[in-house]
Protein backbone atom coordinates (compact mmCIF):
# COMPACT_ATOMS: atom_id res chain seq x y z
CA UNK A 1 0.00 0.00 0.00
CA UNK A 2 1.35 3.46 -0.93
CA UNK A 3 2.26 5.84 1.87
CA UNK A 4 -0.05 8.81 2.32
CA UNK A 5 1.87 12.10 2.25
CA UNK A 6 0.32 15.15 3.90
CA UNK A 7 2.13 17.58 1.61
CA UNK A 8 0.91 15.75 -1.49
CA UNK A 9 -2.64 15.81 -0.07
CA UNK A 10 -2.35 19.57 0.39
CA UNK A 11 -1.23 20.01 -3.23
CA UNK A 12 -4.03 17.74 -4.45
CA UNK A 13 -6.66 19.76 -2.58
CA UNK A 14 -5.33 23.04 -4.00
CA UNK A 15 -5.08 21.67 -7.54
CA UNK A 16 -8.65 20.36 -7.40
CA UNK A 17 -9.94 23.63 -5.97
CA UNK A 18 -8.57 25.49 -8.99
CA UNK A 19 -9.87 23.21 -11.70
CA UNK A 20 -7.02 20.71 -12.03
CA UNK A 21 -8.76 17.60 -10.75
CA UNK A 22 -6.68 14.78 -9.32
CA UNK A 23 -9.57 12.49 -8.38
CA UNK A 24 -9.49 11.37 -4.70
CA UNK A 25 -7.41 13.55 -2.38
CA UNK A 26 -5.48 10.57 -1.04
CA UNK A 27 -1.96 11.91 -0.47
CA UNK A 28 -0.50 9.53 -3.05
CA UNK A 29 1.69 11.11 -5.70
CA UNK A 30 0.43 9.09 -8.66
CA UNK A 31 0.41 9.83 -12.39
CA UNK A 32 -2.86 11.78 -12.27
CA UNK A 33 -1.49 14.12 -9.60
CA UNK A 34 1.74 14.60 -11.57
CA UNK A 35 -0.24 15.38 -14.72
CA UNK A 36 -2.39 17.90 -12.86
CA UNK A 37 0.70 19.56 -11.42
CA UNK A 38 2.27 19.87 -14.86
CA UNK A 39 -0.91 21.37 -16.26
CA UNK A 40 -1.07 23.86 -13.39
CA UNK A 41 2.61 24.76 -13.83
CA UNK A 42 2.18 25.26 -17.57
CA UNK A 43 -0.85 27.49 -17.00
CA UNK A 44 1.18 29.65 -14.58
CA UNK A 45 4.32 29.84 -16.70
CA UNK A 46 6.36 27.61 -14.38
CA UNK A 47 8.75 24.78 -15.13
CA UNK A 48 6.44 21.82 -15.84
CA UNK A 49 8.37 19.43 -13.63
CA UNK A 50 5.37 17.74 -12.05
CA UNK A 51 6.92 18.25 -8.61
CA UNK A 52 6.00 20.52 -5.72
CA UNK A 53 8.94 22.89 -5.90
CA UNK A 54 9.00 26.19 -4.04
CA UNK A 55 7.70 28.20 -7.02
CA UNK A 56 4.78 25.82 -7.50
CA UNK A 57 3.88 25.92 -3.80
CA UNK A 58 3.89 29.72 -3.92
CA UNK A 59 1.65 29.70 -7.01
CA UNK A 60 -0.77 27.19 -5.48
CA UNK A 61 -1.03 29.24 -2.32
CA UNK A 62 -1.36 32.57 -4.13
CA UNK A 63 -4.16 31.18 -6.26
CA UNK A 64 -5.98 29.80 -3.23
CA UNK A 65 -5.61 32.81 -0.97
CA UNK A 66 -7.87 35.84 -0.78
CA UNK A 67 -5.17 38.02 0.73
CA UNK A 68 -4.68 41.33 -0.99
CA UNK A 69 -1.16 41.94 -2.39
CA UNK A 70 -0.31 44.25 0.51
CA UNK A 71 -1.53 41.69 3.03
CA UNK A 72 0.26 38.83 1.33
CA UNK A 73 3.53 40.77 1.45
CA UNK A 74 3.33 40.72 5.25
CA UNK A 75 2.96 36.94 5.50
CA UNK A 76 6.19 34.94 5.91
CA UNK A 77 7.31 32.92 2.88
CA UNK A 78 6.33 29.27 2.63
CA UNK A 79 9.02 26.71 1.85
CA UNK A 80 9.38 22.95 1.66
CA UNK A 81 11.40 21.09 4.28
CA UNK A 82 11.67 17.32 4.56
CA UNK A 83 8.84 16.95 2.07
CA UNK A 84 6.34 19.06 3.99
CA UNK A 85 4.94 22.56 3.59
CA UNK A 86 6.29 24.77 6.34
CA UNK A 87 6.41 28.43 7.24
CA UNK A 88 7.70 30.63 10.05
CA UNK A 89 6.44 29.89 12.66
CA UNK A 90 6.03 26.34 11.35
CA UNK A 91 4.95 22.87 12.36
CA UNK A 92 5.53 22.24 16.06
CA UNK A 93 6.01 25.98 16.59
CA UNK A 94 6.23 27.17 20.18
CA UNK A 95 4.07 30.23 20.51
CA UNK A 96 4.68 32.63 23.41
CA UNK A 97 3.02 32.25 26.79
CA UNK A 98 -0.04 34.41 27.38
CA UNK A 99 1.90 36.83 29.59
CA UNK A 100 4.33 37.49 26.70
CA UNK A 101 1.74 37.92 23.97
CA UNK A 102 1.84 41.78 23.83
CA UNK A 103 5.61 41.71 23.34
CA UNK A 104 5.28 39.36 20.39
CA UNK A 105 2.04 40.45 18.71
CA UNK A 106 1.93 44.12 19.68
CA UNK A 107 -1.05 46.11 20.88
CA UNK A 108 -4.59 44.75 20.50
CA UNK A 109 -5.70 45.29 16.93
CA UNK A 110 -2.22 45.67 15.47
CA UNK A 111 -1.16 43.49 12.53
CA UNK A 112 -4.67 42.20 11.81
CA UNK A 113 -5.29 40.90 8.29
CA UNK A 114 -7.96 38.74 6.66
CA UNK A 115 -7.50 35.29 5.16
CA UNK A 116 -9.73 33.04 3.09
CA UNK A 117 -11.44 30.03 4.63
CA UNK A 118 -11.30 26.98 2.31
CA UNK A 119 -14.84 25.93 3.27
CA UNK A 120 -17.99 27.85 4.17
CA UNK A 121 -18.68 28.40 7.86
CA UNK A 122 -21.90 29.64 9.45
CA UNK A 123 -21.87 32.44 11.99
CA UNK A 124 -22.76 30.97 15.37
CA UNK A 125 -25.17 33.82 16.18
CA UNK A 126 -26.84 33.84 12.75
CA UNK A 127 -26.40 30.60 10.86
CA UNK A 128 -27.97 32.09 7.73
CA UNK A 129 -24.78 34.11 7.26
CA UNK A 130 -21.88 32.25 5.66
CA UNK A 131 -18.27 33.16 6.37
CA UNK A 132 -15.47 32.74 3.83
CA UNK A 133 -12.98 35.24 5.26
CA UNK A 134 -11.78 35.62 8.84
CA UNK A 135 -9.48 38.09 10.59
CA UNK A 136 -6.34 37.19 12.52
CA UNK A 137 -2.85 38.49 13.29
CA UNK A 138 -0.43 38.44 10.38
CA UNK A 139 2.03 36.27 12.32
CA UNK A 140 -0.49 33.45 12.75
CA UNK A 141 -2.08 33.83 9.29
CA UNK A 142 0.09 31.23 7.48
CA UNK A 143 -0.50 28.69 10.22
CA UNK A 144 -4.25 29.38 10.29
CA UNK A 145 -4.59 28.96 6.53
CA UNK A 146 -2.51 25.80 6.56
CA UNK A 147 -4.58 24.22 9.36
CA UNK A 148 -7.93 25.07 7.75
CA UNK A 149 -6.76 23.77 4.37
CA UNK A 150 -5.80 20.49 6.01
CA UNK A 151 -9.13 20.45 7.85
CA UNK A 152 -10.89 20.65 4.48
CA UNK A 153 -8.92 17.61 3.32
CA UNK A 154 -9.47 15.64 6.52
CA UNK A 155 -13.23 16.22 6.93
CA UNK A 156 -15.92 16.45 4.29
CA UNK A 157 -18.76 19.00 4.49
CA UNK A 158 -21.15 16.66 6.29
CA UNK A 159 -18.53 15.76 8.90
CA UNK A 160 -17.57 19.39 9.50
CA UNK A 161 -21.21 20.27 10.11
CA UNK A 162 -21.82 17.30 12.40
CA UNK A 163 -18.79 18.02 14.56
CA UNK A 164 -19.30 21.79 14.59
CA UNK A 165 -16.12 22.78 12.80
CA UNK A 166 -18.17 24.75 10.30
CA UNK A 167 -19.88 26.87 12.98
CA UNK A 168 -17.72 29.96 13.50
CA UNK A 169 -17.90 31.49 16.95
CA UNK A 170 -15.49 34.33 16.29
CA UNK A 171 -11.86 35.31 16.01
CA UNK A 172 -10.40 38.80 16.33
CA UNK A 173 -12.39 40.77 18.91
CA UNK A 174 -10.95 43.27 21.42
CA UNK A 175 -12.51 42.24 24.72
CA UNK A 176 -11.69 40.94 28.17
CA UNK A 177 -11.60 37.27 29.06
CA UNK A 178 -14.96 35.98 30.21
CA UNK A 179 -15.12 36.35 33.98
CA UNK A 180 -11.77 38.16 34.19
CA UNK A 181 -10.05 41.51 33.79
CA UNK A 182 -7.22 40.52 31.44
CA UNK A 183 -7.60 40.95 27.70
CA UNK A 184 -8.70 37.86 25.81
CA UNK A 185 -6.33 36.30 23.28
CA UNK A 186 -9.02 37.22 20.74
CA UNK A 187 -7.94 40.85 21.23
CA UNK A 188 -4.63 40.06 19.51
CA UNK A 189 -6.17 38.05 16.67
CA UNK A 190 -4.58 34.79 17.81
CA UNK A 191 -7.64 32.80 18.94
CA UNK A 192 -10.72 31.24 17.36
CA UNK A 193 -13.96 29.76 18.70
CA UNK A 194 -16.04 27.02 17.09
CA UNK A 195 -19.67 26.03 17.76
CA UNK A 196 -20.10 27.86 21.12
CA UNK A 197 -23.68 26.69 21.57
CA UNK A 198 -22.61 23.04 21.89
CA UNK A 199 -19.32 23.81 23.65
CA UNK A 200 -20.23 26.27 26.37
CA UNK A 201 -17.56 27.83 28.54
CA UNK A 202 -17.89 25.64 31.65
CA UNK A 203 -18.88 22.42 29.93
CA UNK A 204 -16.40 19.56 30.37
CA UNK A 205 -15.61 16.66 28.07
CA UNK A 206 -18.76 14.89 29.20
CA UNK A 207 -20.98 17.54 27.56
CA UNK A 208 -18.92 19.42 24.95
CA UNK A 209 -19.38 18.28 21.33
CA UNK A 210 -15.80 19.10 20.35
CA UNK A 211 -14.55 16.79 23.10
CA UNK A 212 -15.79 13.72 21.24
CA UNK A 213 -13.43 11.32 19.50
CA UNK A 214 -14.25 12.44 15.96
CA UNK A 215 -12.93 15.94 16.79
CA UNK A 216 -9.52 14.70 17.98
CA UNK A 217 -7.88 14.90 14.50
CA UNK A 218 -9.11 18.49 14.19
CA UNK A 219 -7.43 19.51 17.44
CA UNK A 220 -4.28 17.62 16.49
CA UNK A 221 -3.97 19.76 13.36
CA UNK A 222 -3.82 22.86 15.59
CA UNK A 223 -1.52 21.22 18.12
CA UNK A 224 0.85 20.13 15.37
CA UNK A 225 1.43 23.85 14.77
CA UNK A 226 1.80 24.71 18.44
CA UNK A 227 -1.72 26.03 19.11
CA UNK A 228 -3.45 25.26 22.41
CA UNK A 229 -6.95 23.85 22.82
CA UNK A 230 -8.29 24.97 26.19
CA UNK A 231 -10.57 21.96 26.19
CA UNK A 232 -7.75 19.48 25.77
CA UNK A 233 -5.49 21.37 28.17
CA UNK A 234 -7.94 22.29 30.94
CA UNK A 235 -11.22 20.50 30.08
CA UNK A 236 -13.27 23.68 29.75
CA UNK A 237 -14.04 26.16 26.93
CA UNK A 238 -13.90 23.40 24.32
CA UNK A 239 -14.85 25.91 21.62
CA UNK A 240 -11.52 27.76 21.94
CA UNK A 241 -8.06 27.43 20.36
CA UNK A 242 -5.21 29.96 20.65
CA UNK A 243 -1.64 30.58 19.50
CA UNK A 244 -0.41 31.20 23.05
CA UNK A 245 0.71 28.80 25.75
CA UNK A 246 -0.89 28.87 29.19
Amino acid sequence: MSKVDGFVAWMQSRLTAHGFSVGPVDGINGPVTVAALRAFQTRHGLNASGTGDAQTVAALRASASALTPSEAAKVPDRTIKNGHLVGEPNNHAEWPRQVSVPGVFGKPGEGIITVEVPFAMSLAWDKSIKVRRISCHELVAPSTVRILERTAVLYNEREREAIGISVYGGGFNIRKMRGGQSLSMHSYGIAFDFDPERNQLRWNRGRARLAQDDAVPFWELWEDEGWISLGRERDFDWMHVQAARL
